[in-house]
């Protein structure tokens, strides 16, 4: 028994020995050019700047201060030309580009991740249909059903590189983020199909229409926060990012550190939009 004992701690040291050998040879983990779900993996908030109008020298300017940008296609006259010279204006700004999309349609999205979006954000979602609509779209397969196509998406994210569509091929599905938002109480009673879907990134509460739809204006209400907690646990409890569209749920909460993702609110280093209203956000 002790001359096993001496061969097997003999054998623990040599695995450990080798464990530890092959952790500091192993290359470092390249981190995502998707700097806004990079910060989110990190245990980071992130806030967005909104852009509704086509100027891309205001863009340029703002998403330099900003997590990520929010481009705004559901509730303005945007089209993808307008957002692709904005984004081919200023590559690798500091803010992920990312739209609010108006349809779940397959042409829409593959508009939108051609042109180098990042993030897709999928407004009004009731059913997990629509949810998988916005993955299908977004990722390429095995994940998705995404098509391979023209666009400056390669260019922008890989460079101009002989094999960039392949490097892009190859690493867009890690770097995508795929945010849905819940606004209605159906969509409520969905959410925890909704969070749980594979592909599903994070789930956004969308405060402004979640008053809307319901009916409860006040968002201090009971029956409002009761909404809010059902969303709130769902998404968590699937293992997904958390957000809101009222930037100041960052804070003064007890459940703020659970709220990741925020539309509008500050920017990192304290510059003020002189193009926005104010510098928190409820959905626009």
């Amino acid at each position: 028994m002790e001359r096993l004992r001496i061969v097997w701690y003999a054998l623990l040291g040599t695995l450990i020995s080798t464990a530890l050998a092959v952790a500091q040879t192993a290359p470092p983990v390249p981190k995502l050019y998707n700097t806004a779900k990079q910060k989110l993996l990190e245990g980071k908030q992130i806030f967005s700047v909104t852009i509704s109008k086509p100027d891309p020298a205001a863009y340029c300017e703002a998403a330099k201060h900003y997590d990520y940008t929010w481009f705004e296609m559901q509730h303005s006259t945007l089209t993808w030309a307008d957002i692709e010279k904005m984004i081919a204006a200023c590559p690798h700004v500091a803010a992920t580009p990312m739209v609010r999309i108006q349809d779940e349609l397959e042409s829409s999205i593959q508009h939108a991740t051609d042109i180098g979006l990042l993030g897709i954000i999928m407004p009004t979602v009731d059913t997990v249909e629509k949810a998988e609509a916005a993955v299908r779209y977004a990722k390429y397969p095995p994940e998705g059903r995404r098509s391979m196509g023209g666009g400056q998406a390669a260019r922008i994210w890989m460079g101009d590189i002989p094999d960039a569509t392949m490097k892009y091929r190859t690493s867009i599905n890690d770097n995508m983020l795929v945010i849905v938002m819940i606004e209605t109480p159906i969509g409520v009673a969905h959410a925890r199909e909704i969070a749980g879907l594979p592909g599903v990134d994070g789930v956004l509460v969308a405060n402004t229409d979640l008053g809307n739809f319901s009916g409860w204006f006040d968002h201090n209400a009971a029956p409002y926060q009761g909404m809010v907690k059902i969303i709130h646990d769902a998404t968590l409890n699937a293992g997904k990012f958390l957000g809101a569209t009222d930037s100041s749920y960052a804070k003064g909460r007890s459940d703020s550190a659970d709220f990741r993702i925020l539309q509008n609110g500050p920017s990192n280093d304290g510059w003020v939009n002189p193009n926005s209203a104010g510098r928190g956000g409820k959905k626009q």
